[in-house]
């Protein structure tokens, strides 16, 4: 599956740190299951180890837990954490003695202000544990091995 944002690529990778949350993923397990490499991984749940909504171990043994139970934590959280934006367009300005430029950011900013409003509030009602729940579903529909997805 193509992904477009590191969201989706993480949130992929919690639902499968939630179906085994006593068992430490290393970086190189949680790398197979959106195809990148380790140290992207590594980078992008960084924030999400300093939010607390994932723990690190080293050595034998070690690697990668939830900080937390599935319920609580919501995907506004973990969006938060990522520092990801979920809007296609930004309002900061990139020539900022420009009128032009000036103008459509005073009419694009309360509609960006709003539309993330929005997203927060719904992404903050919907937990990893609705996401596992709903990937739960899915497998019973089609009963395929929940490490080929």
């Amino acid at each position: 599956m193509k992904r477009n944002s590191r969201l989706s690529s993480t949130l992929h990778i919690l639902v499968h740190m939630a179906e085994e949350p006593e068992q430490a993923l290393t970086s190189e397990q949680l790398a197979t299951f959106i195809h990148t490499n380790p140290v992207v991984v590594r980078r992008t749940i960084a924030g999400l180890r300093d939010a607390g909504i994932v723990t690190s171990s080293r050595g034998h043994g070690g690697g990668w837990l939830l900080g937390r139970a599935p319920e609580n934590i919501s995907l506004a959280e973990i969006s938060l954490a990522l520092g990801e934006t979920l809007l296609p367009f930004s309002t900061e300005p990139e020539s900022p003695g420009c009128l032009v430029e000036q103008a459509v950011i005073a009419v694009l900013d309360d509609f960006r202000i709003a539309a993330e409003k929005l997203l927060a509030e719904k992404l903050s009602r919907i937990t990893l544990a609705d996401l596992t729940a709903d990937f739960h579903r899915r497998f019973d529909l089609v009963g395929v091995s929940s490490h080929a997805v």
